[in-house]
């Protein structure tokens, strides 16, 4: 599947669920994850899109590995499906 298809649905999915959802660019930074993910209490997490079976760039995963050496989460999401666990974790964990 398209990581643009998997990105808007659970992007969607999240917002139903209260969640901010912002698009994430950063202009000084290349290889930032796609999505900044604010649940309803205001923890917030970074989330990488990835079409069906695709893996982050070696540059991408050398930010999420600096951006989790700071405690900041950071998830790699490649279907829907995943993508919609990861937020009802999130939900249920608030």
């Amino acid at each position: 599947m398209l990581e643009s298809k998997i990105e808007a649905a659970v992007c969607e999915y999240a917002k139903t669920k209260g969640f901010l959802v912002y698009k994430f660019t950063s202009p000084n930074r290349a290889a930032v994850p796609d999505r900044l993910f604010i649940t309803p209490s205001g923890t917030t997490w970074f989330c990488e899109f990835k079409a069906t079976g695709k893996k982050p760039t070696p540059q991408q995963e050398r930010e999420h590995t600096r951006l989790r050496g700071n405690n900041a989460a950071v998830h790699v999401v490649d279907n829907i499906e995943m993508g919609i666990q990861i937020i009802d974790n999130w939900f249920n964990h608030q």
